[in-house]
C-alpha cells in the first residue's frame, strides 16, 4: 500500500466515526462522501479535496498542488485540489473543511 494510501485509510478511520460519512467510489476511485457526496478522493497517489474560497486558495498554494484532472484529458476540476503525501500535515484539516463545504452546500 502506497504511503497516499495510507493517509487515506488514516482519514477514512477517523472521519467515518461520523454516521454521515460514508466510503464508497468517485469515477472508479476511492472516496469519502457525506449525504451521498464526495468530499476527499484518492487518485494516483494523491489525496483530492473538495474546497472553496480561502481553504481552496491556500491549498492550491501548497507544493505540488494542483486542479484535479481526474480524465487527465485537461479539464480539471475547479472545486477540486490534488494534493501529494507531502503535504500530509494539512490532510486532516483540508478533509475537515471539505467535510463542512459539502455538508453546507446540499
Amino acid at each position: 500500500m502506497s504511503s497516499t494510501a495510507i493517509e487515506y485509510e488514516k482519514l477514512k478511520a477517523t472521519l467515518k466515526t461520523s454516521q454521515e460519512v460514508t466510503a464508497g467510489q468517485m469515477f472508479g476511485k476511492s472516496c469519502l462522501k457525506v449525504n451521498g457526496k464526495a468530499f476527499v478522493s484518492l487518485h494516483n497517489d494523491r489525496l483530492v479535496f473538495k474546497l472553496t474560497g480561502e481553504h481552496h486558495k491556500k491549498a492550491l498554494s501548497l507544493d505540488n498542488a494542483a486542479l484535479w484532472d481526474p480524465s487527465g484529458t485537461g479539464r480539471p476540476m475547479k472545486e477540486w485540489v490534488a494534493l501529494p503525501v507531502e503535504e500530509a500535515q494539512h490532510f486532516t484539516e483540508l478533509a475537515a473543511e471539505a467535510l463542512a463545504y459539502v455538508k453546507r452546500s446540499r
